[in-house]
């Protein structure tokens, strides 16, 4: 069986970063190893949460497996919540990078704006990650602040052509752009190969409904089929229609939760084009 190591925050309940990463990727067969970064009483789209950093667990934590010669055929990285914690991971892909996949989720942004607590040299720091990554996984907002960049939310295919190269040129071997759109009604994924310099798309019908979390299902639900050894372009595809087939199932639940989708209604449908 395969391994996974997450790297990223638990919300105790918000269905989120690892609260996510680590059922989805088991549904798919894969064993996930967690290395929480904080811990929080839910995400902080709710009131009054609390936070307590495990920054200083993080190092005993690769000692420790150090010690003990575990391996792992992937490293996946998630919301990382200060420079500190950056520094901690590039010693993961050093410690156990050797022959593992790098995957990097730069959760920090979206709809033009840092996420609450980031300073503006904080995305700097977050591209270190990129240099040598299999495969990173940003927004259009996320990566605009990775490249210092201009956000827009008018572009065209050139603009994205660019922030796809900007994101190889910071030596990632494969990039990813989430929540493109050229058309109304139309959402999707644009990814290119560092290898040969192709563009793959693909795009899901655009719900009109925003929920928190689906980020971080989608990226989860790529890693695991990435893993299992599906193409990049099929990973990013297959995550797209279960990350839509997840809020499809949450919608259609009367009075349904605001702060989060279904995805556990969804596992046999993601289980199912797994096959």
């Amino acid at each position: 069986m395969k391994r996974i190591m997450s790297i990223q925050d638990i919300s105790a309940l918000g269905k989120c970063s690892l609260t996510v990463a680590l059922p989805i990727i088991s549904a798919m067969g894969i064993e996930c190893a967690v290395v929480p970064t904080a811990v929080l009483s839910t995400h902080t789209q709710f009131k009054g949460w609390t936070f307590h950093d495990l920054t200083d667990e993080m190092d005993p934590i690769a000692d420790h497996w150090k010690q003990e010669g575990f391996t792992f055929d992937a490293i996946y990285t998630g919301y990382l919540g200060s420079f500190r914690q950056v520094d901690i991971v590039k010693r993961y892909f050093r410690d156990f990078g050797n022959g593992a996949r790098i995957i990097v989720d730069p959760a920090m942004a979206d709809n033009g704006k840092l996420y609450a607590g980031f300073t503006p040299d904080f995305p700097l720091k977050m591209a270190e990650l990129l240099d040598g990554a299999d495969l990173v996984l940003p927004n259009l907002t996320e990566a605009c602040f990775l490249l210092g960049k201009e956000y827009r939310e008018n572009y065209d295919r050139a603009y994205i052509t660019g922030i796809l190269e900007g994101l190889l040129a910071c030596g990632a071997k494969n990039a990813a752009l989430t929540g493109v759109s050229f058309e109304e009604g139309r959402l999707g994924v644009v990814s290119m190969s560092g290898e040969n310099g192709n563009i793959s798309e693909y795009y899901t019908e655009r719900l009109p409904v925003n929920f928190h979390g689906t980020g971080d299902i989608y990226s989860s639900a790529a890693v695991g089929a990435y893993m299992s050894g599906m193409t990049i372009p099929d990973s990013l595809a297959l995550a797209a229609d279960y990350t839509v087939e997840c809020m499809r199932l949450t919608l259609a639940e009367k009075d349904h939760n605001w702060y989060g989708v279904n995805f556990e209604q969804a596992i046999p449908y993601l289980i199912e084009r797994m096959k």
